[in-house]
């Protein structure tokens, strides 16, 4: 022991009892972070327990090379590839969702989003700085679903869900995406980064083969983005269908027609349409519908244009309000029975087609008919849906003159629009930010669309199938087998 020397006893300098007491907060600091990497470990295997597999088996194969030699060694991973691939065939979705698109999650967390989060955060202006610190929003997992990067993130205190919805396009960009939306996270304070690797809707999407019992809660109706079907509550719903000169609006109508073709060979659904063009968009598939009206006037039972045109007001305004006059008298037979309408033979779903809304709403010059077709929409569209009447209708101009009650549709779909500012007045406001950019819809690709309904904040991208004029025709076949074309008749006569 060294130290000073005064009179009994021996006086230790500070600086001498230093080293002692160095080493045993050295041993706690070692201890603490032994623990943290401990918990980091097991948290990491509670939420990827495949990590753990694959380590398991990179050291059992290292022990039986050693052990046993390199044959041995190779049986384990021939027969592990021969699964993979029996399973690749056998079941290839399953073999998607819980090997193929997990380890390609993996791969990307570790070597695209990781590796560049720093940076994109920075560059975006979603990183925060105090006392001379950087703080980061919390990259937590990335989930894979055919094209689409799910990337969950916790936020910084302060942040709210349009400060990445403002710079969607720029972390697209970063991360070498085409397209990147917001979505509301599982828990507080979180949301998920949508990333477009590679867009599958740039091919034609063919027709969806229909159910001969449709089922109306989830109608399968178009594929999205990440390659599932979309499916479309047609039940106690009312559906807009917004879209410029050439998006594919009557499309989507067919579409629809087309998966509701089972229910309407056996009756369980009933269409009315009225087509104000003239009958170009429904007059090849007329047969279909229960009820169908184009305005079809004739000239000479009226004298002047006024008349006329007052005469094809009136047609539209006639069927409009026979559907009210449905509605209510099914609303009187259900009432106090049930609070929502289940479609059967005898109680069918009815379906108002409307296929050029604003020639009805906007268009219309005599005030009496306008008045009367506005009422009985109204009436439709708020009253309509517990009792089983359900109006899907498209139009090209979605100002709210044209439209003043476009609030009343629960779902609305976008198309291609021609201004921006069109997008939040289809879809409501701040879902062009969120990643709904309708105006951007190339040309060529008709049919692709944003949905958004109620309930759900993000809106989803989706391509509806093109539907030809010979399958309207085997359409019509399928649900009135002796129904004979046109060219079949004229056949016969020659």
């Amino acid at each position: 022991m060294t130290g000073r020397y005064e009179g009994d006893r021996i006086s230790r300098s500070p600086i001498q009892m230093r080293p002692a007491t160095w080493r045993i907060s050295m041993k706690w600091m070692l201890l603490a972070w032994l623990g943290r990497m401990l918990g980091r470990l097991l948290l990491a295997m509670i939420r990827h327990p495949w990590i753990v597999l694959f380590a398991t088996l990179a050291i059992g194969l290292q022990w039986t090379q050693v052990r046993y030699g390199a044959t041995a060694t190779a049986v384990p991973i021939v027969v592990l590839a021969g699964l993979l691939v029996a399973w690749r065939i056998k079941r290839p979705d399953s073999f998607y969702r819980y090997v193929w698109w997990k380890t390609l999650a993996a791969f990307r967390r570790a070597w695209v989003y990781r590796r560049g989060w720093q940076p994109a955060m920075t560059t975006c202006g979603l990183d925060a700085r105090y006392n001379e610190h950087q703080w980061l929003p919390t990259l937590r997992k990335v989930n894979r679903t055919g094209s689409v990067d799910r990337v969950a993130v916790r936020m910084l205190p302060g942040q709210i869900l349009d400060d990445y919805a403002e710079q969607g396009e720029r972390l697209a960009m970063t991360f070498g995406a085409q397209d990147c939306r917001v979505a509301t996270g599982k828990r507080q304070g979180h949301l998920d980064l949508c990333f477009l690797t590679f867009d599958p809707l740039q091919q034609v999407v063919p027709p969806i083969p229909p159910a001969d019992v449709p089922d109306l809660t989830a109608l399968p109706v178009a594929l999205r983005e990440d390659g599932t079907v979309y499916r479309q509550q047609l039940l106690g719903n009312h559906i807009l269908i917004a879209g410029s000169t050439g998006a594919g609006k009557s499309g989507v109508e067919w579409v629809v027609i087309h998966a509701l073709s089972g229910g309407i060979r056996s009756g369980l659904v009933r269409l009315w349409g009225l087509d104000p063009k003239g009958g170009m968009e429904f007059a090849m598939g007329q047969h279909l519908f229960a009820r169908y009206c184009y305005g079809d006037v004739d000239p000479d039972a009226a004298e002047d244009k006024k008349q006329l045109s007052v005469a094809y007001a009136r047609a539209f305004a006639d069927l409009l309000e026979e559907a009210v006059q449905v509605m209510s008298e099914r609303q009187r037979r259900l009432r106090g029975v049930t609070r929502l309408h289940t479609p059967t033979i005898d109680e069918p779903l009815y379906v108002v087609l409307v296929d050029e809304l604003a020639a009805l709403t906007a268009y219309v010059d005599d005030r009496t008919e306008s008045k009367r077709i506005k009422g009985a929409l109204q009436m439709l569209l708020s009253q309509g849906r517990a009792v089983g009447v359900t109006v899907i209708a498209a139009l090209q101009d979605p100002r709210k003159e044209v439209l003043p009650f476009r609030d009343l549709f629960p779902l609305r779909i976008a198309l291609r629009l021609t201004e921006k500012e069109q997008v939040d007045m289809v879809l409501g406001a701040g879902y062009r930010a969120r990643g709904a950019r309708c105006d951007r819809i190339p040309t060529g690709l008709h049919g692709v669309a944003y949905v958004v309904e109620d309930g759900i904040p993000e809106p989803a991208r989706i391509r509806f199938p093109h539907i030809t004029d010979d399958q309207i025709d085997a359409m019509g076949r399928y649900i009135q087998p002796d129904l004979r074309s046109v060219e079949d008749e004229g056949s016969e006569a020659a």
